[in-house]
C-alpha cells in the first residue's frame, strides 16, 4: 500500500491541537516499543503523518497484535532488539540519525510485575538508562521523550490528584521501576543532554483504552475477551479509580509535547496527561459502558481483596498540559469506550484494522461528536 494522506492534515481542533503533519513530514523518528498497543498507535499515526520511520522493539508481545494487523513493518524500518542492549540500541541511534526519538519501550503491567520484579526493574530503568545514553553520542537528536506512567506518584489514596513537583514513589515493582526511570530522566538531562541542546522530558498518562490492545490484564481486552467466548467477566477491584483515556489522547499529546519541545515554547520536564481530575472513573463505570456498548455481558464483581496490591484511587492534575501546551482531552468516558468496543467488534467482522484506526483518527483530530461509526 502506498503512503496516503495524513487524515488529520488541514483539521483544525476545537479542543486538542492535533499533531502539525507539517512539523512530521520527512523528520527522522526514532520509536522504541513500536510494537506495543500505544507504540503502535504512535507509529500509525507517524506515518500518515509522512515521518520517516525507525522502530526498536521486541517482537510484538500478544497474539493477534495491532503491529502485525496494521502491517507497520512495511512502513517502518522494523529492528527487533532489547533497549537494555547497548550494542543494539546504538547502532539504532547511527543508522536512523533521529532528529527525535519517543522512548515508548517498556515492560508495562502491574501484575506482571510482580511475577518478574527485576525483569521489570531492569527493562524500565536500564532500558531508558541505555537509551538515554547513546543519546550522548547523536547531535543531531534535538528532542527526547520518555513515557513512563501515572503511577510514578508515591500514592497516598488521597482525594487530590497528583501535579508533576508531587513526589514520587511507587508500592509495586512496575510503580516504582517507572518512578526510578523518572529519576534517570533528570540525571542523565542535568549531566549530559541538557548541555548538548537536546531537550528532553517525560510523559505520564492515565489508564489508556482503545481498539487493538490483546494484552492479559487489561480491563477492556479482558472483556472483550470473556464476553466474545459467552464467559463472564471476573473483575477483581470494581471499585478501584483511575484516569482513564482513549489511546488517541496520550499519543496526540505525546506528539504536541515534542513539537513544543522542539520549537523551545516548553521547558523540558514532566507533564501530566489525562481526562480532568473529577473525570476519573471506577472500574465498575468503566465495565458498565462496555457493557451496554456491546450489547450483552456477565461480569462476575470481586470485593477488592484478590490478588496483589493495587492503588484504589488516583487521578492526574493536567492544568500543566492545558496551560502550557493547550492540551485537553477530547473524548469523554462514554465516547472512548464506545469506540473501544466498536473498534473489536468491527475488527472481527472483517473490517481491517487500518480502516478502524483511520476512522479513529480522522474523528478523533476532527472533534467529532458522540457518534460511531
Amino acid at each position: 500500500m502506498g503512503q496516503r494522506p495524513s487524515p488529520v492534515e488541514g483539521v483544525v481542533s476545537v479542543r486538542l491541537q492535533a499533531p502539525d503533519p507539517a512539523f512530521w513530514k520527512g523528520r527522522r523518528v526514532l520509536l522504541t516499543g513500536h510494537t506495543g498497543f500505544k507504540g503502535s498507535w504512535m507509529a500509525w499515526w507517524l506515518h500518515r503523518m509522512g515521518a520517516k520511520l525507525h522502530g526498536l522493539a521486541l517482537a510484538p508481545a500478544t497474539q493477534p497484535a495491532l503491529f502485525d494487523a496494521l502491517g507497520l513493518g512495511r512502513f517502518l524500518v522494523h529492528q527487533v532488539a532489547d533497549v537494555r542492549d547497548p550494542t543494539a540500541v546504538a547502532e539504532a541511534v547511527r543508522r536512523s540519525e533521529p532528529q527525535v526519538v519517543l522512548h515508548l519501550a517498556a515492560q508495562a503491567l502491574v501484575r506482571p510485575g510482580y511475577e518478574d520484579p527485576l525483569g521489570t526493574f531492569s527493562t524500565n530503568v536500564m532500558g531508558t538508562a541505555t537509551v538515554l545514553n547513546a543519546l550522548r553520542q547523536a547531535p543531531e537528536v534535538k528532542v527526547a521523550l520518555v513515557v513512563t506512567t501515572d503511577k510514578v506518584y508515591r500514592n497516598r489514596e488521597w482525594v487530590y490528584p497528583y501535579r508533576e513537583t508531587d513526589a514520587l514513589g511507587g508500592h509495586d515493582p512496575y510503580s516504582a521501576s517507572k518512578a526510578a526511570s523518572e529519576l534517570v530522566v533528570d540525571c542523565w538531562r542535568a549531566s549530559w543532554l541538557q548541555a548538548q541542546g537536546l531537550a528532553v522530558a517525560s510523559a505520564r498518562a492515565g489508564n489508556v483504552i482503545g481498539g487493538g490492545d490483546w494484552s492479559r490484564d487489561r480491563l477492556l481486552p479482558d472483556a472483550m475477551r470473556a464476553w466474545a467466548a459467552g464467559q463472564a467477566l471476573e473483575v477483581r477491584r470494581p471499585a478501584a479509580t483511575r484516569p482513564w483515556q482513549h489511546v488517541l489522547e496520550p499519543v496526540g499529546a505525546y506528539l504536541r509535547l515534542a513539537e513544543a519541545l522542539w520549537h523551545g515554547k516548553v521547558q523540558p520536564g514532566a507533564f501530566n496527561f489525562g481526562p480532568a481530575p473529577q473525570e476519573a472513573a471506577t472500574v465498575r463505570e468503566v465495565i458498565e459502558q462496555a457493557r451496554q456498548a456491546w450489547g450483552s455481558g456477565d461480569v462476575v464483581w470481586g470485593d477488592g481483596q484478590q490478588g496483589p496490591h493495587e492503588a484504589g484511587w488516583l487521578a492526574l492534575e493536567v492544568a500543566k498540559a492545558r496551560f502550557e501546551l493547550g492540551v485537553e482531552p477530547r473524548w469523554g468516558l462514554v465516547q472512548a469506550v464506545q469506540r473501544t468496543m466498536a473498534w473489536y467488534r468491527g475488527h472481527a467482522n472483517g473490517t481491517s484494522a487500518e480502516a478502524l484506526c483511520d476512522a479513529d483518527l480522522e474523528a478523533f483530530a476532527a472533534g467529532a461528536p458522540e457518534d460511531l461509526p
